[in-house]
């Protein structure tokens, strides 16, 4: 079978289930070296499980991303392991409340911006030097339609603030990356997936 990722190292957040796990067993059939990012064990050990049946390897880390000095001990785990970083995939996320803005509780605000704007900045902050260190570095981030029609989605306010965040995010940091280094930037926006987190936000 073809390994076109053969000899990469992939970091995926949000790796235990959702577009994360999915993500991560086509890297791993791709060939990739996973390094699975989670909150839980079981989680990230069925992972595991599954990806050693498709022949490949990963690395498990129970990490929460609000654990910002656990991202950038995560840095200085994988330079001392690789020396670099080929695939960064920034997918763990929150959905938040699903309400009018003033009745947002400024905790559950928090939460959102730090789970999925902050927590991919400080991904970056960790983990640029290694993906320079690649020859063909990649970063994604994952997107959505909400960032740009909260007109089509009202009571989404923090999610959407959030993930019109991390596209402004994606885009600074391809601007900073494109005649730097091989690094190439992307957020994907993949649209409605049968998740749980869509399960959440839809609940009809």
């Amino acid at each position: 079978m073809d390994k076109p990722l053969a000899g990469r190292v992939a970091l995926v957040t949000g790796a235990t289930r959702g577009i994360g796990r999915a993500v991560s067993l086509d890297l791993a059939r791709a060939g990739a070296h996973v390094v699975a990012l989670g909150r839980t064990q079981g989680g990230l050990e069925e992972l595991d499980d599954a990806i050693r049946t498709l022949g490949g390897g990963s690395t498990l880390t129970p990490c929460d991303v609000k654990d910002f000095e656990a991202l950038d001990r995560l840095g200085a785990v994988i330079h001392e392991r690789w020396g670099k970083l080929d695939i960064l995939v920034a997918n763990a996320g929150i959905l938040g409340p699903i309400t009018p803005l003033g009745h947002v509780d400024p905790k559950q605000w928090d939460d959102v911006i730090a789970v999925n704007v902050t927590a991919n900045w400080r991904l970056i902050r960790s983990l640029d030097p290694l993906l320079r260190a690649s020859d063909a570095g990649r970063a994604v981030f994952i997107s959505s339609g909400a960032a740009h029609r909260a007109d089509y989605r009202p009571y989404w306010g923090p999610y959407a603030v959030s993930k019109a965040a991390v596209d402004a995010l994606m885009r600074t940091y391809a601007a900073e990356t494109a005649t730097t280094s091989p690094v190439r930037v992307m957020s994907v926006n993949p649209g409605p997936l049968r998740t749980k987190r869509r399960a959440q936000a839809m609940p009809g």
